[in-house]
């Protein structure tokens, strides 16, 4: 047992990634806190009053330790009329097939960072992690007040090295394999998970956590002997009982083959790896984060409810064909055999 592990009151060496989009319940975090491991909340969609709730529905299923997951957001971009015309027309054909009406980009497109990170200092989690960039200096402060570890998310050495000067308590090194939105902001190797994992363990004074691809036991023990403190896991947990996971989704996971994952920017106009679909493949002019994001909202919300899977985001890491079905519990017993811990 690590520091790392010490200080989070862990049994085994494993987070379940902070999943947002409803991915990431408050069973799945309880049920993998509760199991040993360190259950994570997704909640960059959630407004601060949904972070309370859903803090308080974490804690009243499990005491254990959680964390609670951010998306450090940055200025909305600027786009012309024309942009925004142009990627509403390559949606409309689609929204008429799922008999929505023709997309808008709605005046709010993301929620409150400042009240959101308010909120979760309210929930007081074990740990707060955060993507897509580096947090403030009065942030940093009161999660240090507030005895919440801090971890940021890293794409790349210099993405790690900058976060170990702003004094975070751990950085997760998110290799390309990895599924969903690549975490970075300032340079992404899309590198190898152990070999990004290696170069960040030797180059930065602080706890590592390797993620991107680690689907069983094997990757779990891989990932610790190349200097991972921890691992951070999100695909192998897509298809768990306590997941979020839409119908659709399931399905489309359970009958993919190997190899069929892409990086694409037409849902969210953030770079994330998921399932090769028709959205994948038919829109090519998407709007910048996170205003992409919200013109496709209604299309994923409805593509959920229906079934259509061809116009989910179906996020999943590059082992998505080694996932399976399972409790939580079950799935992290894969990942760190009883035998181990």
């Amino acid at each position: 047992m690590n520091e790392l592990m010490r200080r989070l009151g862990l049994r085994v060496p494993v987070i379940q990634a902070p999943m947002a989009g409803g991915i990431s319940t408050p069973e799945l975090v309880a049920a993998v806190s509760e199991a040993g491991g360190l259950g994570s909340l997704g909640a960059a969609y959630l407004s601060p009053a949904q972070i309370v709730e859903a803090g308080a529905a974490v804690r009243a299923r499990t005491e254990r330790p959680f964390a609670v997951n951010l998306f450090v957001p940055h200025p909305l971009p600027t786009v012309t009329p024309e942009e925004v015309a142009a990627a509403t027309a390559e949606l409309a054909p689609l929204h008429a097939e799922l008999g929505l009406p023709a997309p808008t980009l709605p005046e709010r497109v993301q929620e409150d960072f400042a009240a959101q990170f308010q909120a979760v200092l309210e929930v007081r989690p074990a740990a707060f992690s955060f993507a897509f960039g580096r947090l403030g200096t009065t942030e940093r402060a009161a999660l240090r007040e507030s005895d919440i570890l801090t971890v940021g998310t890293a794409t790349s050495l210099a993405e790690a090295k900058a976060l170990a000067a702003d004094g975070v308590n751990a950085v997760v090194v998110q290799g390309g394999a990895a599924g969903g939105h690549r975490g970075g902001w300032m340079q992404d190797d899309l590198a190898d998970t152990l070999a990004l994992t290696r170069a960040v363990a030797a180059a930065v004074n602080l706890p590592v956590i390797a993620a991107g691809g680690l689907m069983d036991a094997a990757d779990v023990r891989a990932a610790l002997n190349a200097g991972a403190s921890l691992v951070q896991c999100g695909t192998a947990f897509l298809r768990a009982k306590e997941a979020g996971t839409s119908a659709p989704y399931r399905a489309a996971l359970a009958a993919a083959d190997p190899g069929q994952t892409v990086l694409t920017r037409a849902f969210s106009g953030r770079p994330a790896r998921g399932l090769a679909n028709r959205v994948t493949a038919e829109v090519a002019i998407p709007l910048p984060s996170p205003l992409q994001n919200a013109l496709t909202r209604d299309l994923r919300t409805t593509a959920a409810r229906t079934g259509r899977a061809e116009f989910l985001s179906l996020w999943a890491g590059e082992g998505h064909a080694r996932g399976r079905e399972g409790t939580a519990a079950e799935v992290l017993r894969t990942l760190w055999p009883e035998g181990e811990q």
